[in-house]
């Protein structure tokens, strides 16, 4: 052992001060000790753990965040893991946050390099898969020490099952269920020092509270996401074999610590759940001595935790409840966990295709093949698909109808098309034309069929109530559609579906992993069981997994399928009018038409046209994008569903597309009920995407209709009580004067008066009728004044007076002097129109 030589006052650790730990001032500084036992022997309370943590927490207030790094990085390679292991739990949730999102620890799903560049690489060196971090985490790991993580904070079907004393099915949570003691509160993991890191942080996605809208924060950029992307790039490598830990010794690289809890064997998921108890007691794993079983235990770690902390929200039996409309969502998504979802997908494919090709066909298997390639071509159907299937059925049926659900559906078109991370992936041809997918990719999407079809329905259930009018929107059918259209895939979808609905003398047992028969007494090294050669097997096993033994099968190429299709084209090609009316109307009113009718010189339309989109924000350029993607999606769905040109042309005519005006006077699609009209679903799309609409009118007293944007609440008010008032008193002198048959009376008239409510009909279509005349009795009515429209032209007619050099009060005689000029002429105006009528 090389000779330990260390001043007391300068342990390389600004913690260990006089100050801090209780040593007096006086104390020499220059005593040397030839080894760590003699150090120990001559001052054990300096090795009391309570001290070095207490400092740690104390520094982190007092210090910044480089010096406090710097000294953490001192305090790993200095100090045994015998004092190490005390301080870890706390400066993992002091980096990740609390499990209960309280504390936010580093905020590394905001810390980005290009606005905090000192902290962002500072972190990133630090938490880095060869860093400090992760050598801390090797020197715990090779001396046996557990931390407890409580059980309630894992995803709730895993909560549930646990506390019911029923095992997982996930080998990650074999044999580390601890039972309180008598009186103690809870159940607890107890997890190696790599388990109870990646727990933490995969969790603290999960548990931290979302980001603030206002926070504009590009995910791909943050510290979070980047660090997600090197543990996977490092721990489930494409090229080469996983990194062995390294060592806090000079000496360098250390084997692999042997782990604690081994990995269990491939073979051994899908076992029927089993007593907790039992289990715990009965069926502890044995550990296996041969090396090469412990050589990707941490990539198989990072990948369970990964798949169940960030995918296993929801199981078979919560999903089935989850769809009642009574049902409580007990688990939301966010668009940042979607993207590093997302990712993770993109990777497995990456990791899994990275299988040469001679060892990648099941028929290779043997025992010299290594773990790492046994572990390519188990990543995806053994860890991934299940969970990953319930939390996209989770997220198409309950995400909200905007712009933001294209963050699920870039993920389940990654997740479709694993040939686009292949390493023989070609480059795309000169006239930009699809390249076909190979017959290689077959089993990939017959084991994969609810993936591609069930989850069409879902998309197509979603883009029939959406507004495909934004450009947004028109986007994702179109890229759906492209992806489905790409040359040959149509075809494998259709013959997995051929394979499952062949008829069959046995149905296989609800096992989704049935064609991989498992044997408990399996290592994770032996030898994969013989492959299933029937694939109508295979397909089925993969259906009644997901979907249960009883689950009632749509196929994506029958006749309820294409209907929905054919309804979807006939909104693209109304949304594709729609898109070129509002074009057509936005050259017809120029922007600043708009503005002279706030302003009141220009007449405006209370009922407006169409309702707000993306169009009304970006113009032109959006209209010409909306038809581009449309057109394209229209055409991909005719190659998907082979629709003839001559349907979608008598599909557009039985629209009823020719449209009046722009389709401003074509009611909506409906039919006349009992009680009126009854709006179809047709109908109800024409009106949320303003294809049609109904005429409607405010036929009421106008002193009580609704306060306008244009008005000022609280002016319309008091303007009201005060003309309320005013025509109370002077009712009786009101009705005299309205009463004469002079030139006064008619003056009175034309302003204490409102138009006979003749020629208005009822507000139905149907059964139009005329209303019977109500006059009201003559009133004033103040409500123009509370009109900023107004209020603004009187400041802007003082505003041109005063350069005139004219007063307020001589404008405001003006005015009057005027208005009354107006008035007169606009009474003998009406009274020579009433003549004329009679």
């Amino acid at each position: 052992m090389t000779t330990f030589r260390r001043r007391v006052a300068e342990w390389r650790l600004p913690y260990l001060r006089p100050a801090v730990i209780g040593v007096p001032q006086w104390f020499p500084k220059a005593i040397i000790f030839d080894s760590p036992q003699e150090a120990t022997m001559a001052f054990p309370h300096l090795q009391q753990p309570s001290f070095l943590l207490a400092s740690l927490k104390a520094d982190s207030i007092n210090k910044p965040f480089a010096q406090r790094c710097q000294d953490l990085v001192k305090v790993i390679e200095d100090f045994p893991a015998k004092e190490l292991h005390t301080i870890f739990p706390w400066l993992v949730e002091s980096i990740f946050g609390s499990l209960d999102g309280i504390l936010i620890g580093w905020n590394l799903r905001c810390l980005q390099g290009r606005m905090n560049p000192v902290e962002y690489n500072i972190a990133m060196e630090f938490l880095d898969p060869g860093g400090p971090m992760m050598k801390l985490v090797y020197k715990l790991q090779a001396e046996d020490y557990k931390f407890d993580f409580p059980v309630s904070y894992l995803p709730g079907p895993v909560k549930a099952s646990i506390q019911e004393r029923v095992l997982p099915d996930s080998p990650l949570y074999h044999n580390k269920v601890q039972f309180p003691p008598t009186g103690g509160l809870g159940l607890n993991l107890a997890l190696n020092p790599f388990e109870y890191y990646i727990f933490f942080f995969a969790l603290s996605l999960i548990t931290q509270k979302p980001l603030p809208v206002s926070l504009h924060v590009r995910t791909s950029d943050c510290a979070y996401f980047i660090l997600v992307d090197r543990y996977l790039s490092w721990f489930l490598p494409t090229e080469g074999s996983v990194p062995p830990p390294l060592s806090s010794s000079p000496g360098g690289t250390s084997p692999s610590p042997t782990p604690r809890t081994p990995a269990m064997p491939f073979a051994s998921y899908g076992l029927h759940h089993t007593s907790l108890l039992k289990r715990h007691i009965s069926h502890q794993t044995s550990v296996n001595a041969d090396p090469a079983s412990h050589e990707i235990w941490r990539s198989e770690t990072l990948l369970q935790v990964f798949v169940e902390m960030w995918l296993h929200h929801y199981s078979l039996e919560m999903y089935q409840k989850m769809q009642s409309p009574h049902a409580k969502e007990s688990f939301t998504p966010t668009e940042e966990h979607v993207l590093v979802v997302r990712l993770l997908l993109k990777h497995l494919h990456a990791f899994a295709n990275s299988l040469k090709p001679e060892q990648a066909s099941p028929s290779t298997h043997s025992h010299a093949t290594s773990p790492l390639e046994e572990f390519k071509r188990a990543a995806v159907p053994r860890f991934v698909q299940q969970k990953l299937y319930l939390f996209l059925q989770h997220c198409f049926g309950h995400w909200p109808l905007d712009a933001s659900f294209r963050a699920v559906l870039e993920m389940w078109l990654s997740y479709l098309q694993p040939w686009r991370y292949a390493p023989e992936k070609q480059a795309q041809s000169s006239d930009s034309q699809p390249r076909c997918v190979s017959e290689k990719w077959a089993p990939f999407v017959q084991e994969n069929l609810l993936m591609y079809t069930k989850l069409f329905v879902g998309f197509l259930n979603r883009a029939l109530r959406t507004d495909l009018v934004s450009p947004k929107n028109a986007l994702m059918v179109f890229r759906v559609a492209k992806v489905f259209a790409q040359p040959n895939l149509a075809e494998m979808i259709q013959k997995g579906e051929q394979l499952f609905l062949e008829p069959e003398l046995v149905i296989p047992h609800r096992q989704h992993r049935l064609f991989t028969a498992p044997t408990v007494t399996g290592s994770f090294l032996s030898p994969w069981p013989p492959a299933v050669t029937d694939a109508s097997f295979k397909v089925k096993s993969h259906v009644y997994g997901l979907e249960g033994q009883d689950c009632k099968y749509t196929p994506m190429f029958g006749p309820e399928v294409r209907t929905l299709v054919l309804r979807l084209a006939q909104l693209i090609t109304q949304a594709k009018q729609t898109a070129k009316s509002i074009s057509d109307q936005c050259v017809e009113n120029p922007a600043g038409h708009s503005f002279l009718s706030w302003l009141g010189f220009s007449p405006t339309d209370p009922n407006g046209l169409y309702p707000a989109n993306d169009l009304d924000e970006m113009g032109q350029d959006s209209v010409r994008k909306t038809d581009e993607y449309l057109e394209k999606a229209l055409e991909y769905l005719r190659q998907i569903f082979r629709l003839s040109e001559a349907q979608l042309a008598q599909l557009t005519f039985a629209l009823g597309t020719t449209q009046d005006e722009n389709g401003k006077k074509q009611l909506p699609d409906c039919i006349v009920g009992d009680d009126g009209l009854i709006l179809t679903p047709l109908g109800r799309y024409q009106i949320i995407n303003g294809l049609r609409r109904f005429e409607i009118e405010y036929q009421g007293d106008s002193e009580l209709q609704p306060i306008r944007s244009y008005e000022i609440p609280s002016l319309v008010r008091a303007l009201f009580r005060l003309s309320s008032t005013i025509n109370r008193r002077f009712a009786g002198q009101m009705v005299a004067l309205c009463s004469r048959d002079d030139f006064l009376g008619s003056f009175c008239r034309y302003h204490l008066t409102e138009p006979v409510l003749a020629n208005r009909h009822l507000l139905s279509p149907v059964g139009r009728r005329q209303v019977a005349n109500h006059a009201r009795g003559p009133r004033l009515s103040l409500r123009f004044l509370g009109s900023y429209r107004t209020l603004l032209s009187l400041l802007l007619v003082f505003f041109v007076a005063s350069l005139f050099c004219i007063g307020p009060l001589p404008c405001s005689l003006l005015l009057v002097l005027g208005y009354l000029l107006y008035a007169m002429a606009m009474t003998l105006l009406t009274e020579r129109g009433k003549l004329h009528q009679l």
